[in-house]
């Protein structure tokens, strides 16, 4: 008979029930009576299981969709500066859009609105930092522009309406293959692309965007664009050519006024602007849109098209069959090739311009942001823009993203006043700016080379006073290649001069010569501190730096060569060795934390090199991680297990031991 815990009525024991099954079930009881002593139910922890399991789903797709987070818990405090910020940036977008759209890219000022409001939307819901602005950019209109014009030289006549089914038909593929590519570096977690590529690459690409984009924009100012239509000069050095070539010759000279008076009127503006930054109504006032406004009114007024002055015209609201279209059609695929490294270039510039300002603003408002989750809502943001046939690629703007903040934005709220006030601009506002002098938006695009230019002479400045010669030479390779070829062809070649860089230097192992303090047991780098002594002949002392693998251990044995007969010494190779050979090595481990298999091979090798030039070789400080990777490699199976040593002290005193 067994008792029942939970009452005094005994339970019976049968035939079939055995001893052991009678104490299971006691032992099952136990546990549900402990459960009930402390007040829980039995079927609470599955039940709690669940909740949790809810609870991590919720955190974690809040953590990927920021949206959820931040739209139920909205304060209304924040509503009053998001909706000013939203109108603000919205007000100089819409001008920069159009511009960008026209002047750069070569296409409708559609495409350029509608590129500046869709992707802004996504971006909200999607996007870590709350003050990016994401729209379209000078430099990428400007990619998107060459491969338009490469690709509408195989046409018979560039203007026709078959023409500009091709430029919405490459734009469409170009930013869906940019939304992807971003999208997919995100998903593999590639955001430390931004820390690869260095700031002198992308000061010499700002620059010399900075320049192709300024004489671009000077050939519809001075009202040369039909001319150069017929002459079509093709790398940025040709169209300078032309304009020294004709621009007194063939200006049209109420082109050439209009231009350099809006010119002169946005940065007058802006002076005063940067003078009264403490009257808000002045530091806020939409310049550029005051310009647009007025050149269209006097447009109209005084008929400055009749005088040859180009103006924006009619602009059909819907472009295509319809609004949305999937972009991956036999229409736009048969451009996928020709556009692919376009557009990857276009993903890794956007990619970096975006992060820098995203940076800027978490660090300025307290709050992180992540590279790989930017990345995603980037790429969702463009192929969502790409459904809507001719869109642009969007990137986040350093100077809107710092405008917002400027003008009171604190949530992504700020994002969608700004798209909606697009969207309405583009659906009531286009008509009314029928008027608008084409040369004015070339005006208000080389505003932005002004803000792209200013920081160049300070980098330049540094990196002479540095001695930086590598910055300044991957600086000019991008500069010169991009203005005497193109801008892909200069950022590809200083793209991979840039990752040669970064490969040359992890190739070298870095590693250093110990020395004894005099009267002690401290052994320190010989180079940094003069008292160090090498008090053992032939024995060489090698501490290792950092961790190694197959890229930093290609090149060891050429290392420990010149080590071993020249020192630290910067010498040529030709020179006659200035130390004896070692008869003794010692490796000090202690900064080397991981090691791969490569590696490991590699210092087998060096054993076996060593061990038949008769060179006796110590382990010293090696950390368990690596210690088991070189017992797996043979290493101490082939030198014995006196080559491992706890520190450089126990194996100067088997050396001296031996040398006495």
């Amino acid at each position: 008979m067994s008792e029942d815990p939970h009452s005094t009525r005994p339970l019976p024991t049968s035939a079939g029930v055995s001893s052991s099954s009678i104490m299971d079930i006691d032992r099952v009881r136990a546990a549900t009576l402990s459960d009930v002593e402390r007040g829980q139910d039995p079927d609470q922890d599955s039940l709690h299981m669940k909740t949790s399991n809810d609870g991590t789903y919720t955190k974690r797709l809040k953590y990927y969709v920021p949206g959820i987070a931040w739209i139920p818990s909205y304060s209304l405090s924040f509503l009053g500066g998001d909706v000013l910020a939203g109108i603000t940036v919205a007000s100089m977008l819409v001008p920069q859009s159009v511009s960008y759209a026209t002047s750069l890219a070569q296409m409708s000022p559609l495409t350029g609105l509608f590129s500046a409001s869709i992707p802004g939307i996504v971006y909200a819901f999607l996007g870590t930092c709350r003050q990016l602005n994401v729209a379209p950019e000078a430099a990428i209109s400007l990619l998107v522009g060459q491969a338009v014009g490469e690709i509408l030289l195989d046409l018979p006549d560039p203007h026709s309406e078959d023409a500009e089914a091709v430029k919405i038909a490459i734009s469409t593929i170009i930013t869906m293959q940019v939304g992807l590519f971003a999208f997919l570096l995100g998903f593999f977690r590639l955001g430390f692309l931004d820390v690869v590529l260095s700031r002198a690459l992308l000061r010499g690409f700002v620059t010399a965007v900075a320049v192709v984009i300024l004489i671009e924009q000077l050939v519809p100012m001075f009202g040369l664009s039909a001319l150069m239509h017929e002459i079509h000069p093709e790398s940025t050095f040709d169209k300078a050519i032309f304009l020294l070539e004709y621009v007194f010759a063939r200006a049209n000279m109420t082109t050439t006024v209009i231009s350099f008076s809006a010119l002169a009127v946005l940065v007058g503006i802006r002076t005063i602007k940067s003078a009264f930054k403490k009257y808000w109504w002045i530091y806020r006032l939409p310049e550029v849109l005051l310009v647009v406004v007025l050149s269209t009114v006097l447009s109209d007024e005084f008929n400055w098209d009749q005088d040859g002055v180009e103006i924006l015209g009619a602009v059909p609201i819907k472009s295509m069959k319809s609004f949305v279209q999937f972009p991956l059609q036999a229409a736009n695929l048969k451009y996928l090739r020709r556009t692919t490294s376009t557009s990857m270039l276009i993903a890794v510039v956007g990619f970096l311009d975006s992060i820098v300002a995203a940076k800027q603003n978490a660090s300025r408002f307290g709050y992180s942001v992540s590279p790989n989750r930017e990345l995603v809502a980037l790429g969702t943001s463009n192929i969502a823009a790409s459904l809507i046939p001719g869109t642009l690629p969007a990137w986040g703007s350093i100077t809107r993203s710092r405008i917002n903040g400027d003008v009171g934005a604190r949530t992504q709220m700020a994002s969608l006043v700004c798209s909606a006030v697009v969207l309405l601009a583009t659906f009531f506002l286009l008509p009314w700016l029928y008027y608008l002098p084409k040369c004015v938006l070339s005006a208000i695009i080389c505003l932005v080379v002004f803000s792209l230019l200013q920081e160049a002479p300070h980098d330049i400045k540094y990196y002479w006073k540095m001695g930086a010669w590598k910055d300044l030479g991957l600086m000019s390779l991008t500069f010169f290649s991009s203005i005497v070829w193109n801008i892909e062809v200069g950022v590809t070649l200083s793209v991979v001069a840039s990752l040669l860089l970064v490969v040359y230097r992890s190739s070298k192992t870095r590693m250093t010569i110990l020395g004894r303090i005099p009267g002690t047991d401290r052994w320190k780098p010989i180079n940094e501190n003069p008292e160090a002594e090498e008090d053992v002949a032939g024995a060489l002392i090698i501490r290792i730096r950092q961790n190694l693998d197959f890229a930093n251990t290609a090149f060891l044995k050429d290392r420990l060569r010149r080590l071993e007969l020249y020192g630290l010494n910067r010498t040529h190779p030709s020179e006659e060795p200035r130390r004896q050979q070692a008869t003794v090595l010692v490796f000090h481990m202690a900064d080397v934390e991981t090691c791969d298999a490569s590696a490991v091979m590699m210092f087998r090798e060096l054993c076996e090199e060593y061990q038949s030039r008769e060179v006796r070789l110590f382990f010293t400080h090696l950390r368990p991680r690596v210690l088991a990777k070189f017992s797996k490699g043979g290493i101490f199976e082939l030198l014995g297990d006196e080559a491992l040593q706890l520190n450089v002290g126990d194996a100067m005193t088997r050396i001296e031991g031996r040398y006495r």
